[in-house]
């Protein structure tokens, strides 16, 4: 008896996919990595960039997630997670539990991450500051922490 898969083979390579505008910020540009077609919709993973220079930032929101990480690959970032301000540099991972107010205020010119959400369809929805938050920096400046 065959099973049938659940989830299909995948395979994307660099020059299959570019950076893209059209995604949740107009600030960052993303490249689909072909994982929510793969899953039919159970997961998303995509690497993002920064594209222009925070003035607003994200604003504050949470997920309607099941999973959600974020790995830096390249540069840094500044989250506010609940009133906890977080730097998020190369190389670190960060597990967003479901549902944590947070917003991205800040980062560097060179910011490019790997952001894999379940589900692919994922919900963001604005919600009430629990806090301030610190102005960003130039893009001339280091993160002050």
């Amino acid at each position: 008896m065959e099973t049938a898969l659940v989830t299909d083979f995948s395979h994307v390579k660099l020059q299959d996919t570019s950076f893209t505008g059209g995604g949740l910020r107009d600030f960052f540009v993303y490249r689909d990595l072909g994982i929510a077609n793969a899953t039919h919709g159970k997961v998303v993973a995509q690497l993002v960039r920064a594209n222009l220079a925070p003035e607003l930032g994200t604003g504050w929101h949470r997920h309607e997630a099941d999973f959600h990480i974020v790995i830096m690959l390249k540069g840094w970032a500044r989250f506010m997670y609940g009133d906890k301000e977080t730097l998020v540099e190369a190389g670190d991972c960060v597990h967003q539990a479901p549902g944590i107010a947070h917003y991205l205020f800040d980062y560097s010119p060179d910011m490019e991450y790997l952001e894999i959400v379940s589900p692919a369809d994922f919900k963001s929805i604005d919600v009430e500051a629990p806090c301030a938050v610190p102005a960003p920096t130039s893009w001339q400046a280091s993160p002050a922490l």
